[in-house]
């Protein structure tokens, strides 16, 4: 599931194929932008904001949105209906598959998309008493509504939400006015992005062998590795939480 991990990872693995590079190819899948055409120009930068990628070009940028399922991906990648875009610069191939947003953009106006946005867990904005203040502001809102919000901070989804509840020994309905030290838990959702980063496989435990590397997510009916008590789950709302009920209350 892409978070702001994933799309940080994303940006810097396409900047190092295609910043500099001249394009040879712009193909663009999605009918409203299908007849925008940028061969010919140079890639001038790659960059994420949470969960936001953008690619300038010129005077355009594209910007990108992975949403649940999308990715971008660097090589010969087989293209099918699933593909929404292709840029090519030589030999050097990065396809768009399954994006949920995808648009060009006014490259002086791309910020307008993400001015919403918290601070950035990944970002050179980020500032972490600015994102503990947001988390705060509404003291009877849940914790994983909360840290959801991308306006509190961006770059959390789901995953990295269900596993801070844990670390932070709280149920994901708790209201985060019962949270003691916000400061120290927006401290270990940064830390959480920044050490995964690099990895396209994520790790909240510190131990990186297949099956180990989440607390509870995905985890349901599984022993807690604290405690031993069954992992519980909810998949009636909008998004599915996980819980240990003895770690978290």
């Amino acid at each position: 599931m892409p978070e702001g991990d994933t799309v940080w990872h994303t940006a810097v693995t396409l900047r190092q194929h295609l910043a500099g590079r001249t394009l040879t190819r712009c193909d663009i899948r999605v009918p409203r932008f299908a007849a925008v055409d940028l061969s010919g120009l140079v890639v001038d930068e790659v960059l994420s904001r949470g969960k936001h990628l953008f690619i300038r070009i010129g005077a355009a940028s594209i910007h990108s949105h992975l949403k649940l399922a999308g990715s971008w991906r660097v090589g010969n990648r087989p293209v099918d209906h699933r593909t929404r875009i292709i840029l090519e610069a030589g030999d050097i191939r990065a396809v768009g598959v399954d994006l949920g947003v995808l648009e060009v953009l006014r490259r002086g106006d791309d910020g307008a998309v993400v001015a919403h946005l918290g601070p950035d867990l990944l970002g050179p904005d980020w500032d972490p008493r600015i994102a503990a203040a947001n988390l705060i502001a509404d003291p009877g809102r849940p914790i994983a509504e909360a840290l959801l919000d991308q306006r509190v901070m961006a770059g959390i989804g789901n995953v990295y939400c269900n596993e801070l509840c844990f670390v932070c020994g709280r149920l994901p309905t708790t209201p985060v006015g019962a949270i003691a030290d916000p400061l120290r838990l927006v401290g270990r959702a940064r830390d959480m992005l920044w050490a995964n980063r690099f990895r396209w496989n994520r790790c909240t435990t510190g131990d990186t062998r297949a099956g180990r590397r989440l607390w509870v997510y995905g985890r349901a009916g599984q022993r807690c590795r604290r405690c031993g008590t069954l992992i519980a789950h909810d998949g009636t709302g909008e998004r599915v939480i996980y819980w240990c009920p003895m770690c978290q209350r």
